[in-house]
């Protein structure tokens, strides 16, 4: 078969990984020919691909980004560009095509599919981990590690300084990533989208850290964190997002600590550093068990559907499953790390 290989929206640890594991199961297992589209969706309707053969993944396994590039190109944001987008799947002459991507990727993915009858299979990726469907998407690991690792270190120098840090993560409808680094790296407290932020409370167990003498503290928050404030800048992307505050959550948090409480406070913004660098070896090896279940799925004809991790075991399902609701943070996993604020 001919299959086409495309990666959408923001950059991922663990997108080559996939590109690879298609790639070599593929030609090994099935014989089949690859391309890969560049840019997203507007290589797509332009037209831009590249041959992806053994040499040309061969190496990628540890790298970061994506070597076919990506864009954040909504095949679907007017009539016209839908139409492009299904000549130009025409004119590469695949038989298939692989999606790598998240909510809005995969969401066009579904549409081209449903609406169009295009041949497409899915791979969850995040670093928000907020895709129905799958227990995981590779990326998240990365991310977390590279949270706490920046939490382990703030903390000394916080204890060292006597001041609150603040570190806003990414995560923009879920508060997966702050969660578990908050957990993972010993935050004093922790604020995520899917709760209304009492800042009182916040703001009272950082007090009662410096009354029994601790004098610092690390509060961690994801960025799409709504404070109540003018936090969110008008214009929209072209899946509908609104744009987040050139000065994030983090920056206003942390002067609301700093006239609150009068302690000194710093913020620290992570920001695209999450998305960058190496996989670790959890996500290396999703990455790859992905990768190899969409190559099965095109040479079994399992089209319209995504790879997914359910327990230890690698499976498919519906994408319109996957993309009808984001998973964010449920009630009680929050409540696992209220007893360790303050």
């Amino acid at each position: 078969m001919r299959v086409g290989i495309l990666t959408g929206g923001g950059d991922c640890p663990g997108l080559n990984a996939v590109i690879r594991a298609v790639v070599k199961v593929g030609t090994r297992r099935f014989g089949n020919e690859h391309v890969g589209v560049r840019h997203g969706w507007r290589g797509l309707l332009e037209q831009e691909a590249t041959a992806l053969t053994l040499r040309e993944v061969s190496g990628i396994l540890d790298r970061g980004g994506t070597i076919l590039k990506s864009s954040r190109t909504n095949p679907f944001r007017d009539p016209a560009a839908a139409e492009a987008a299904i000549a130009g799947f025409a004119a590469l002459g695949r038989d298939a095509l692989v999606v790598i991507g998240g909510e809005d990727t995969l969401g066009a993915a579904n549409r081209l599919h449903a609406e169009h009858g295009v041949p497409v299979v899915g791979v969850p990726k995040t670093i928000d981990n907020d895709l129905s469907g799958t227990d995981v998407t590779f990326g998240f690991d990365t991310a977390v590690h590279i949270a706490t690792d920046a939490i382990d270190r703030l903390h000394t120098t916080a204890e060292s300084h006597d001041r609150v840090m603040v570190v806003e993560v990414m995560g923009r409808h879920a508060g997966w990533i702050a969660l578990h680094s908050g957990l993972a790296g010993g935050a004093d407290y922790i604020l995520i989208p899917e709760r209304t932020p009492d800042l009182a409370d916040m703001l009272d167990s950082v007090r009662r850290r410096h009354a029994r003498g601790v004098d610092y503290s690390i509060v961690v928050v994801s960025e799409g964190v709504d404070l109540g404030d003018a936090g969110v800048e008008g214009d929209l992307d072209e899946f509908g997002h609104a744009r987040l505050a050139r000065q994030g959550v983090g920056d206003r948090l942390g002067v609301l600590i700093r006239e609150a409480t009068g302690y000194d406070t710093r913020v620290t913004v992570l920001g695209h550093v999450q998305r960058g660098g190496s996989p670790t070896a959890r996500d290396r090896i999703l990455a790859t068990r992905f990768g190899t279940r969409a190559a099965e799925m095109v040479a079994e004809g399992r089209f319209g559907r995504m790879a997914a991790l359910h327990g230890d075991t690698i499976t498919d399902v519906p994408l319109a499953d996957a993309v009808g609701t984001l998973k964010t943070v449920p009630p009680a996993y929050y409540a696992l790390a209220e007893p360790f604020f303050g």
